[in-house]
């Protein structure tokens, strides 16, 4: 059987990443797998200067998964690429940086830096707040995802550029066509909805900043719908990804046209869960006599 994907120019051994956020650098999780046995690992968001990330408490749990409200702490890019990405290429698998900034200047300064450094790829995160125009997600419209996407092009040359778009919008394969047009290699989503969760006693949010991004089991169906409605607008690879929690949902988001799926929640619920995901894939495709996974993409039948 053949497990190898080709995501963007990106030949990974199996279609499993871990997602941005939830993996760290991978130093911790090196105690629970074999990070050689992943097929990416998509990077904790990493931006131009260090962010101590939004007050606590900035993480709950809900039905169906979980609120998050880190505010993308990081501790910057000079330090990622001293100190994370030399101990990251020890292992036989590939790296992909997810990106993040407040203006577009933030973002080609970031990348300028990203196409210098010996990493796969980049996942550029579009989710982010754009503090130019009120605050609101840069990825939340055609113009303002083509716009960052083609200034981020220009400086990276030398590195397949995958857009990650948010969910929070009314068509998802508006923003994606505006990350083709503009030269994006991919797309990745989805990224998280937004919610709140309230204590009824104190009668206040849960989160210090009030709302957070909900992930986990309970977003699957919308995400497996939004990487299919992309997968007929687009022509680039997408990176599905959105509550998978073994190798059914991966071959789900596959079959809807995914041509890899990473997984966020649900290492928080089981640190193995990545490698489970692979091992249930290989085991879909013993039952099904598949030769080839790359061979099922963007497969399913409609009614």
């Amino acid at each position: 059987m053949n497990t190898e994907v080709n995501l963007c120019g990106i030949k990974m051994k199996n279609p499993v990443t871990v997602a941005s956020g939830t993996f760290g650098y991978g130093r911790e999780y090196s105690q629970f797998i074999d990070l050689n046995k992943l097929g990416g690992i998509i990077t904790k968001g990493t931006s131009l200067k260090l962010r101590p990330g939004n007050p606590a408490p900035r993480i709950c749990e809900v039905p169906g998964g979980m609120l998050n409200s880190i505010g993308l702490q990081n501790p910057g890019v000079e330090y990622f690429a001293e100190y994370d990405l030399p101990w990251l290429r020890k292992f036989d698998t590939k790296i992909i940086v997810n990106a993040c900034g407040s203006t577009i200047e933030d973002y080609v300064e970031l990348c300028r830096i990203l196409n210098k450094l010996d990493i796969d790829g980049v996942e550029l995160n579009l989710s982010c707040p754009n503090v130019k125009a009120g605050c609101l997600a840069f990825g939340t419209t055609y113009e303002g995802v083509k716009e960052v996407t083609s200034q981020v092009r220009k400086v990276l040359t030398d590195k397949p550029l995958i857009v990650k778009l948010t969910p929070n919008v009314t068509d998802i394969t508006l923003p994606a066509k505006g990350a083709e047009d503009a030269g994006a290699d991919g797309v990745s989503g989805i990224n998280t909805l937004l919610g709140m969760k309230i204590d009824i006693d104190k009668r206040k949010p849960v989160l210090a900043n009030n709302t957070g991004g909900f992930s986990g089991p309970g977003i699957r169906s919308v995400g497996v719908r939004m990487v299919y409605q992309m997968a007929q607008a687009v022509n680039i690879p997408i990176l599905g990804m959105g509550g998978i929690m073994n190798g059914d949902d991966a071959i789900e988001y596959m079959l809807a046209g995914a041509t890899a799926v990473s997984i966020g929640a649900g290492n928080f619920a089981d640190p193995e869960v990545s490698i489970k995901t692979i091992e249930g894939i290989e085991k879909y495709m013993k039952k099904h006599n598949i030769e080839d996974i790359s061979s099922i993409i963007g497969t399913v039948k409609m009614n």
